[in-house]
């Protein structure tokens, strides 16, 4: 089957959260290794928007990760967190945080991801949970739909890669 490009859905389930939906043409076990492995992480996250320059994930309860890239503008943009809760290649929680803004880890969001196959296909389903409507609302206003559906994209074309 193809892959199924740009098909991210994007609700607002509550005042402080954003739910994503969105299907694979991979089975879950591939779609779960280029999600959690850092060279993988590596040939997607940054999309279309830049070159990603650094990866450090410590897959473990209460290990952290953090992502850096170089956006196509040249200036940088990191995210960390922290591990929550694993659970392979089925369920993943962490912390979010955007290095851009002031107190990063005080607006964390709470990501969590949950991944089901039907027929070799993958159901990805993430919700972020953030302190307040304010952090949610920037969030949404940032831009982030687009890129998360190019990451998405490029996240699918490494898992189909894998194969």
């Amino acid at each position: 089957m193809a892959p199924t490009s740009g098909t991210a859905k994007v609700t607002l389930p509550t005042d402080n959260q954003i739910l994503i939906i969105r299907e694979f043409d991979a089975p879950r076990h591939l779609v779960w290794r280029a999600y959690t492995e850092p060279e993988l992480i590596k040939r997607w996250w940054a999309g279309e928007r830049g070159a990603v320059t650094s990866v450090e994930v410590d897959l473990r309860v209460g290990g952290s990760w953090r992502y850096v890239m170089t956006a196509n503008g040249g200036f940088e943009v990191a995210f960390h967190g922290e591990y929550r809760e694993i659970s392979a290649p089925d369920r993943l929680v962490n912390t979010e945080a955007f290095e851009g803004i002031p107190d990063p880890d005080e607006n964390a969001a709470v990501v969590t991801v949950t991944l089901t196959e039907k027929d070799g296909r993958t159901y990805l389903e993430a919700l972020m949970e953030m302190k307040d409507k304010t952090g949610r609302d920037m969030v949404i206003e940032s831009g982030m739909e687009g890129g998360m559906q190019e990451s998405y994209d490029a996240l699918e074309q490494v898992a189909r890669s894998l194969a």
